[in-house]
C-alpha cells in the first residue's frame, strides 16, 4: 500500500518525537551512573607523567604545577597508574584502584617526592555558593612544609592547621579580592603569599599548596572547580569544561530538530547530502 505524502509529512514529526523520546532517558540514565575525576601533578621532582585508566593512557606528558579538566568516567572501580611520561604501565610510580560514586567529583592528586610518592583522592563539592558567595578549599601538598595555617594578610586565620597531605573543608567567604599568608600553624611568619587573589562570587576554588620550602620553591596552585558565569554547566580545573554525556543533550534535541524538519518540507535529500560531504 502506498502512502501518501500528506500522510507521511505528518507521520515523520511523530516518529522523530518518538526517536527523542527514546533516547533523551538513556542519555539521562547514562550521566546518572558517571563520575567525573580530575587529576593534578603536585610530586615536586617528579617527571612529567602519563596518567593511565584502566590499562590504557588517559592523560599524556602532564607536567608538575599543572591539573587536568574534569573527565567523566562511569561509576565503579577503576585502576589509576601514574608513570614516567612515555613509559610502560609496568613503570608505574603509583599504581591505585579508586571506587567512584555516581553523581560524585573527585580531585586524585600524585603528591610527595619521588621516592615515596602516593595518591591523594578528594571528593569535591561543587554546589552553588550562596548569594554573594566564595568556596575555597586549600590543600597541603608541600611534602617539607610543617602544617600551615591559611590568614588575610594582616587580619585573622581563615583555615587553621592543615597538615600534609591533607585538604581543608570548603570555606565560605565574600566574594571580593584577598592577599593571603600561607603560615607555619600557630605563627605570624608567612612561607607563602598570596596577592590580589580575586573570588568571584558564585565561583568554587581549591588552592593546592606545592613545592618544597626548604629551597624556596612553595608556590600556590589555584584551580577554579565551579565557574560563576555558568552555574548549571559542569565544574571545571585550570580553565577548561568537563567532558560527558550531559553535554551531548542539547544537539541530540537540535538534531532530532533539524531531522524532523528536513523530513516535513520535503528536504530528506538536502540533508542526506550536507551529512555525507
Amino acid at each position: 500500500m502506498l502512502i501518501s505524502r500528506v500522510w507521511l509529512r505528518r507521520l515523520v514529526p511523530m516518529l522523530a518525537l518518538f526517536l527523542l523520546a527514546a533516547l533523551i532517558p538513556a542519555a539521562v540514565s547514562a550521566q546518572d551512573n558517571m563520575a567525573r575525576v580530575r587529576i593534578v601533578h603536585a610530586s615536586p621532582d617528579a617527571p612529567n607523567v602519563d596518567i593511565w585508566v584502566d590499562g590504557s593512557v588517559a592523560i599524556s606528558n602532564l607536567a608538575f604545577k599543572s591539573a587536568t579538566d574534569y573527565v567523566a568516567l562511569p561509576a565503579g572501580e577503576h585502576r589509576v597508574q601514574v608513570t614516567p611520561a612515555g613509559g610502560a604501565a609496568a613503570d608505574a610510580v603509583i599504581d591505585a584502584t579508586v571506587n567512584l560514586a555516581a553523581g560524585t567529583d573527585y580531585t586524585v592528586a600524585a603528591v610527595g617526592l619521588v621516592a615515596n610518592i602516593q595518591p591523594l583522592v578528594l571528593v569535591d563539592d561543587n554546589s552553588a555558593p550562596a548569594a554573594g558567595k566564595v568556596h575555597i578549599r586549600v590543600v597541603h601538598a608541600s611534602p617539607d612544609a610543617p602544617a600551615v595555617d591559611i590568614a588575610v594578610a594582616g587580619g585573622p586565620v581563615l583555615i587553621s592547621n592543615i597538615s600534609f597531605p591533607s585538604a581543608s573543608n570548603y570555606l565560605p567567604v565574600d566574594a571580593g579580592t584577598y592577599d593571603l599568608a600561607v603560615r607555619p600553624t600557630g605563627t605570624e611568619t608567612s612561607a607563602l603569599d598570596i596577592s590580589g587573589f580575586n573570588a568571584e562570587a558564585g565561583t568554587v576554588y581549591t588552592v593546592f599548596a606545592v613545592g618544597l620550602a626548604g629551597d624556596g620553591t612553595l608556590a600556590a596552585l589555584p584551580l577554579v572547580d565551579r565557574m560563576a558565569s555558568a552555574p548549571g554547566m559542569p565544574a571545571t580545573g585550570a580553565g577548561g569544561t568537563a567532558t560527558d554525556v550531559a553535554n551531548t543533550m542539547p544537539w541530540l534535541i537540535l538534531l532530532g530538530g533539524v531531522v524532523a524538519l528536513s523530513l516535513t518540507t520535503g528536504g530528506l535529500v538536502f540533508a542526506r547530502r550536507n551529512v555525507t560531504r
